[in-house]
């Protein structure tokens, strides 16, 4: 799980174009839930949740994590059949930003998001990658700490 996976499929590309199942997958990158708490903590149907869950377990993005026995059912946990996910631009980019954009427009806090042109050298850009990409490598997932996203992007737009 600790392997960057590289999207690649066109299952995967189909599960990722909804912004429902980034949503999924951001919940799930969390700790393992069941179909009642993810439908819960997005604010949507159960027949909602397990449509998009049963699209992303089909493209092996998600695993069952755990079945425990609960009043004569069985409780079903799932988890991220990952820890980092490779996009390429496109279709599920956007889909990506979308349920991040979401996410932000109903955080606890006030998000913090920065958006700006600034011009660089090739040499300027590729020390900036690396040191974002370190500094998001580099963040540890504490115990009892509360939940973040954090967005971070380098990206050189098209020529007008």
């Amino acid at each position: 799980m600790d392997e960057p996976v590289q999207v690649a499929t066109p299952a995967q590309y189909r599960a990722l174009g909804h912004p429902v199942r980034h949503r999924l997958l951001l919940a799930l990158g969390e700790r393992p839930a069941t179909l009642s708490g993810l439908a819960a903590d997005l604010g949507i149907s159960k027949g909602s949740a397990g449509h998009h869950l049963k699209i992303l377990r089909e493209a092996g993005l998600v695993d069952l994590d755990e079945a425990r026995k609960v009043r004569g059912g069985t409780e079903q946990y799932f988890k991220r059949a990952f820890r980092k996910l490779h996009l390429d631009p496109g279709e599920s980019t956007k889909a990506a930003l979308a349920a991040v954009a979401d996410e932000m427009l109903t955080a606890e806090d006030d998000p913090l998001l920065h958006l700006r042109s600034v011009r660089l050298s090739e040499a300027q850009a590729r020390r900036l990658r690396d040191t974002l990409d370190a500094l998001v490598q580099d963040l540890e997932n504490e115990e009892d700490g509360a939940r973040y996203g954090v967005l971070v992007g380098l990206y050189r737009p098209r020529r007008s």
